[in-house]
């Protein structure tokens, strides 16, 4: 079985209040996006890396390449005007002559998935065709109402994460639809084919780091 991963980092760093994309911000001393792509790198070295990034951030990505000798293998694809497009940029290196393979898409800003949350996407997708993980809300929710809100329970919701994984040949063709703004994430393309999602545990440490709170957290969990 072939494993592929698709990692998008698209960001352009506005919510951090920088200049530098959120994706390529030091953590621990290292780039984010390089934690990312090691942490894939180090759950299986013959896994097929992907790396989707804007055109105009590529020379840099390469030039802290060098600086931080960082010599994991990966493909290169241009980002798109959506992630939509994005991820369908990325998709166009996975081959469509391995019948078998399976092919994850992961958030760059996400450097902290468990292997355990890995294995387990993997290993649901292969079964089932598609499989997301996530986790439990431990907060109240509050449902916005004309006049006012009301108070909704939070046993029967999950907050999504990534890596959002697939059978290949069933991903590639659910990207091929026309776009819609509807599709927020991997899992709503292939739900709009009318194939089921299947659910799998995620792991509370794999944040999207987005804010400089974030970043502080991030920093946090690499201290434990």
């Amino acid at each position: 079985m072939r494993k592929y991963v698709v990692v998008v980092a698209g960001g352009k760093g506005l919510r951090m209040g920088g200049d530098i994309p959120k994706q390529f911000i030091p953590v621990g001393g290292r780039p984010v996006l390089m934690r990312t792509l090691e942490a894939f790198h180090a759950y299986d070295a013959a896994m097929g890396l992907i790396l989707v990034l804007p055109v105009s951030q590529q020379d840099y990505w390469r030039d802290l390449c060098r600086e931080y000798r960082f010599d994991v293998p990966c493909r290169l694809a241009d980002g798109g005007e959506t992630r939509f497009h994005s991820v369908a940029h990325g998709l166009a290196w996975v081959p469509d002559d391995e019948p078998d393979a399976l092919v994850a898409v992961h958030d760059g800003v996400r450097p902290f998935v468990s292997r355990e949350v890995m294995a387990a996407c993997f290993e649901a997708a292969d079964r089932c065709g598609a499989a997301v993980p996530a986790v439990p809300v431990v907060e109240t929710l509050r449902r916005l109402e004309p006049g006012g809100s009301q108070t909704v329970p939070r046993d029967g919701y999950r907050l999504v994460q990534t890596p959002q994984t697939f059978k290949a040949r069933l991903l590639k063709s659910a990207y091929r639809q026309a776009y819609t703004p509807a599709f927020t994430d991997d899992a709503s393309v292939v739900e709009a084919m009318g194939v089921k999602v299947e659910l799998v545990d995620g792991n509370r440490e794999n944040i999207k780091i987005t804010t400089p709170f974030d970043l502080k957290v991030a920093e946090a969990v690499l201290s434990v």
